[in-house]
């Protein structure tokens, strides 16, 4: 069952292809297999024309490419035939098998989102059925993008919307509701009552969608507890900058980081807080650009992760640029705060995944990393954006092309990170980003000075059944660990 608000990316990135492959000293094309192109100059693109295209990066990129179907049907539709290839997971019998590969329509549908551009109010919600007899629904905000449509219209986290458009939701219109065909929806709110369930209120709110570029970075602050200073930072999505129409990315979002840490390393921070309780990934550069600025005793000899390719790809990148062309190192970064650190607390949930797991598997050769929250996702596989660098086929694939490791070789956390500490959120009343009371902010400050804070009240919560999360329709199913240099044929 598919859940979503409304996620219409724009604008497009004119590349063939985007991976980061450590080592490389250039950004140049290289083919792992005697690939030739199936378009032409001219004419109709078939389906079969793109079938052919997709079976031949597949065959060449695929971590899973000794798997492909020896004869796999190239009558079907482009997005059953990438499906009928995949390697997929079975809980059963094929636990190593593929949860994250994803192909679209639009290879410019797909770029832009990667970057964090899309057509949104700006909400990121879960969805609930409101009890156990699993009826009416309610979308209790996660969070709201700052500048967005929704934030002008004074929406924000915690607030709970149980009608749209003056529906009540149920289990069987809320899909239609939160994502019709038009971009203006009038949202109606509920309020929770003294015995934890929800009751609806008469107020409403009206969003109209528009494109708009995801800041990552959504807080940052800085708290002296019991002798600590503590650094706090809540980061939804490794994006490097924002995305322009040329097919650009600049560094703005890495920087405003950097500048956060040169903050953080002038004000004496000794505790850092990471909060990726709603970071799917992204750009693996900016978790390198991350890390770096995080790390105990780090510096740019020593390895933050490695990368394992299916053996064709391997000999091919090794064969052009040397040994270690599958390691990425740490960076120097001159406003790191490693130096005072001797760990590093992450708040984690069901929604953390991929370059969040990155950060946190990457960090524990060289600190503690204690888990504040629940088990994370279990994505310790990247992927490659491929497009056709003609423009002719319009499709774009997301393809999981290989598996991570740290500096220690530890690399199976399929299973996702089990938490150090347990804490769970409500389903709703939330409180906001930076609250001391906040709950799995509150423990980790608990974890760090001793102190719990004493507005820090329990919440009455009822059983409400989940259905799933705005999270899911980010950039394919949000899973994203990008890697980001141009090293692929143009096919």
């Amino acid at each position: 069952m598919k859940v979503f608000h409304v996620w219409r990316p724009a604008l497009l990135l004119a590349v063939s292809a985007t991976v980061l492959l450590t080592g490389c000293k250039k950004n140049e094309d290289v083919s792992p297999g005697n690939l030739s192109s199936t378009t032409v100059a001219t004419g109709v693109v078939t389906d079969t024309e793109v079938n052919e295209w997709i079976l031949q990066n597949m065959q060449s990129y695929y971590f899973w490419n000794d798997k492909l179907p020896a004869s796999p049907n190239k009558s079907l539709s482009p997005d059953k035939f990438f499906a009928s290839l995949l390697n997929t997971y079975n809980a059963t019998s094929n636990t190593d098998g593929d949860r994250f590969s994803w192909i679209q329509p639009s290879a410019e549908t797909l770029k832009a989102s990667l970057s964090g551009q899309s057509k949104t109010t700006g909400l990121q919600y879960k969805l609930y059925y409101r009890d156990n007899t699993r009826t009416t629904v309610i979308a209790s905000v996660l969070y709201v993008l700052p500048g967005s449509p929704a934030a002008k219209a004074g929406i924000k986290r915690g607030d709970i919307i149980s009608k749209v458009n003056g529906q009540t939701l149920t289990g069987t219109n809320y899909s239609e509701l939160l994502s019709g065909s038009s971009d203006t929806y009038t949202y109606g709110f509920a309020t929770v009552a003294a015995n934890g369930s929800t009751v609806d209120t008469d107020q409403t709110k009206q969003v109209t969608a528009i494109v708009f570029q995801e800041d990552p970075v959504l807080l940052d602050s800085i708290y002296t507890i019991n002798g600590k200073t503590i650094g706090y930072v809540v980061y939804n999505q490794f994006i490097p900058g924002t995305y322009t129409s040329d097919g650009t990315t600049d560094k703005t979002y890495d920087l405003k980081l950097d500048n956060i840490f040169g903050k953080f390393k002038q004000k004496g921070v000794n505790e850092l807080v990471l909060d990726l309780r709603y970071n799917r990934g992204g750009y693996v550069s900016s978790a390198v650009n991350l890390a770096s600025s995080i790390g105990k005793n780090v510096d740019a000899s020593k390895v933050f992760y490695s990368q394992k390719w299916n053996p064709a790809a391997s000999a091919a990148y090794a064969a052009k640029y040397g040994s270690n062309w599958n390691i990425q190192n740490f960076v120097n970064k001159s406003t790191s705060i490693g130096s005072n650190l001797s760990r590093v607390f992450v708040l984690t949930t069901s929604s953390t995944a991929s370059a969040s797991e990155l950060i946190i598997n990457g960090l524990r050769p060289f600190m503690t990393v204690t888990t504040i929250g629940t088990t994370t996702v279990g994505k310790n596989v990247g992927s490659i954006t491929i497009s056709d660098a003609t423009g002719r086929i319009k499709w774009g694939m997301q393809p999981i092309t290989f598996k991570s490791a740290n500096a220690q070789g530890f690399t199976e956390y399929g299973n996702g990170f089990v938490p150090s500490v347990e804490v769970k959120e409500p389903t709703v009343a939330m409180k906001p980003f930076g609250d001391l009371s906040e709950s799995m902010l509150s423990e980790a400050v608990f974890q760090i000075a001793g102190v719990r804070n004493a507005r820090r009240v329990a919440t009455l919560e009822i059983d409400r059944p989940f259905i799933g999360s705005s999270l899911d329709e980010k950039a394919g199913g949000g899973n994203m660990y990008i890697s980001d240099k141009q090293l692929m044929p143009a096919h």
